[in-house]
């Protein structure tokens, strides 16, 4: 069994920056894609960043240039780097990995709020 165990988020002002991390409970096994996905009250859960583990990122459009994500292969963790956050940033943030085999691993999820 795989843990992915978040940590960061918080309650931050517009403009503001917060970094959330993930690690995986053991390494040892092929992940292929780690990423953070959130979903607000009321929405659908939306991919934000994702990153494969040669080193691919894929971002929301809205995040782009505001967000970054990074990955340690060896450690199996991987960093969501948020700036200049706005009120529509608000929501829960969940850590998921994937294997080569397709398998989903996904974290408890951590509230990110952004005060106006």
């Amino acid at each position: 069994q795989v843990q992915l165990v978040e940590s960061g988020g918080g309650l931050v002002q517009a403009g503001g920056s917060l970094r959330l991390s993930c690690a995986a409970s053991r390494t040892g096994f092929n992940i292929y894609t780690m990423a953070w996905y959130r979903q607000a009250p009321g929405k659908q859960r939306e991919l934000v960043a994702s990153i494969r583990s040669g080193g691919t990122t894929n971002y929301l459009n809205s995040v782009k240039g505001r967000f970054t994500i990074a990955r340690d292969n060896a450690k199996n963790v991987v960093d969501l780097r948020m700036n200049s956050l706005q009120p529509e940033d608000t929501a829960v943030y969940f850590c998921n990995a994937q294997t080569l085999t397709g398998i989903d691993y996904w974290g408890q999820g951590t509230q990110v709020t952004v005060s106006s």
